[in-house]
């Protein structure tokens, strides 16, 4: 009989991966960090801001196209050393869930949010001229809009908003918190009021109401509502092929360890993209329930942009983490 220990567990087994995303600040090109001694075993269902969680995924698929060339020298040619070039990786899988942001990324352009508008003006494929929006109040959060007292009746328990600033013909990023588009000149959007509130990411569901004011069912992205913020009913968010702005996001996939561990796929920038060499890309994929009901899956692919490590200045595309299940072996 031996007497050699046998060693505990060391294969993680998962059902699947969850999706976090985070803004990046599109000014300063800073991604939102995740820091696995601070937030690495955070609840699933309730991750550390600025996450948010984007459900359970499907597909999850992660691709290196890093190349590394070897360094030669003397009269053979032998190889003595390594250096990595035109680093390259990837990311892709399938949203089970849709909201705005899942649409988003998955679409990679400008999101659309389709205000209510005036039946009596002229239609759009992104929405028509909106009715005019309500102010928000001061003393206001992010999660409850002042209104004011009547005001508040032309809303209803159930009813999606957005709530932005109007649009003040500047050109650069606008949205508060997220930038959710990019202005070049302010012809292109026809000096449209509501333009922030058609492309922002400052979107909300009506919980319940008081006498003055909305709650909401979740906190808004962009934080506290700044002086100057409306809201206006959506009805619906629609995303376009093509566009020239790209979103850039900081993501984070995690796979629950069914005995314990974690490991984290931490990417600080992602920008969403299509296979290169003109390769065919599916949108939407059907997920079998039970003949004749499918579910609908929307594809994304991301391609990875570099990050000066803090700690040594070296470019990384992404980061793993691994948390070992509870007394495990650790090699």
């Amino acid at each position: 009989m031996s007497n050699t220990p046998s060693r505990t567990a060391m294969i993680p087994i998962s059902r699947q991966v969850r999706a976090y995303f985070a803004p990046c600040d599109r000014v300063s090109g800073k991604p939102s960090v995740f820091d696995p001694a601070k937030h690495g075993e955070f609840l699933l269902d309730a991750p550390p801001a600025p996450w948010v969680d984007l459900g359970w995924i499907q597909n999850f698929r992660r691709t290196s196209g890093t190349e590394v060339q070897a360094l030669r020298s003397g009269a053979r040619g032998t190889a003595t050393a390594q250096v990595r070039r035109s680093l390259d990786a990837m990311v892709e899988f399938d949203f089970r869930q849709w909201g705005k942001l899942q649409m988003a990324l998955a679409a990679g352009s400008e999101h659309m949010n389709v205000l209510e508008s005036d039946p009596n003006t002229g239609s759009r494929p992104s929405g028509g001229i909106p009715l005019t929006g309500v102010a928000v109040l001061e003393g206001s959060s992010e999660s409850e809009l002042i209104v004011g007292l009547g005001t508040v009746d032309s809303f209803g328990t159930g009813d999606v908003l957005a709530v932005d600033v109007d649009y003040q013909q500047q050109a650069g990023y606008v949205g508060t918190g997220v930038a959710a588009a990019y202005v070049k000149d302010a012809a292109d959007v026809q000096r449209d009021r509501d333009y922030v509130r058609r492309v922002t990411f400052n979107v909300a569901r009506v919980a319940e109401k008081t006498a003055t004011s909305l709650l909401l069912a979740q906190p808004l992205l962009g934080g506290v509502p700044p002086a100057g913020t409306s809201v206006q009913k959506i009805r619906a968010f629609v995303d376009r092929e093509g566009g020239s702005f790209f979103q850039d996001w900081s993501g984070l996939f995690v796979v629950q360890d069914e005995s314990g561990g974690r490991i984290c796929f931490y990417y600080p920038r992602l920008s969403p993209t299509r296979p290169a060499g003109g390769k065919a890309y599916q949108g939407e994929a059907s997920v079998g329930i039970q003949d004749p009901l499918v579910g609908i899956a929307r594809h994304a692919l991301f391609l990875a942009m570099p990050h000066a490590d803090e700690n040594d200045g070296q470019e990384v595309l992404c980061y793993r983490s691994y948390f070992p299940t509870q007394m495990s072996a650790l090699y």
